[in-house]
């Protein structure tokens, strides 16, 4: 006796158009959500990146600053100020000259301290040291000087400009 099976192929249902329309709204979904997340990840990138290039643009734009009253600021201290979008320093020194300088370290951006018991511009966040008269990088890991800016005293504040 001999028996024969006969296999028949498997027989999937139809797609109903409902089944075609949720996996297609799926993968919609799905690339919204990746596009969300590039986005999500790549604009802080992108601002990082971009923030040095817009204060470069926009701090060439400004090219003298008035301090009014400025010229009462007592010897040995300083003013903190902004020269267009980047924080300045004008530096009252104890023989009476002013010096105005730059307060970005020029190793990773950070806002700098005058301290005149020291004699010193600081950056406390890598320990870079510039020169409180002209800027110069003393110590530290800064490559470049601050930049120095004219200053000019009159009567009614200080006049600080590009040098």
């Amino acid at each position: 006796m001999s028996s024969h099976i006969v296999l028949e192929p498997l027989k999937t249902p139809p797609e109903t158009p409902g089944e075609k329309a949720t996996r297609r709204g799926f993968l919609v979904a799905a690339g919204a959500a990746g596009l969300c997340y590039v986005g999500a990840l790549g604009y802080p990138v992108y601002r990082y990146l971009a923030s040095p290039m817009e204060m470069a643009s926009s701090a060439t734009a400004i090219t003298e600053v008035t301090l009014k009253d400025a010229q009462k600021l007592a010897s040995g201290s300083v003013l903190m100020f902004k020269f267009g979008t980047a924080p300045a320093m004008l530096i009252h020194h104890l023989d009476g000259t002013w010096v105005a300088l730059t307060a970005v370290c020029t190793h990773l951006g950070c806002t700098v301290q005058y301290e005149p018991q020291m004699n010193r511009i600081h950056c406390a966040c890598h320990g870079g040291v510039y020169d409180p008269r002209t800027g110069a990088n003393v110590s530290g890991p800064p490559p470049k000087p601050l930049k120095l800016f004219k200053v000019a005293v009159n009567d009614s504040g200080v006049l600080v400009s590009r040098a």
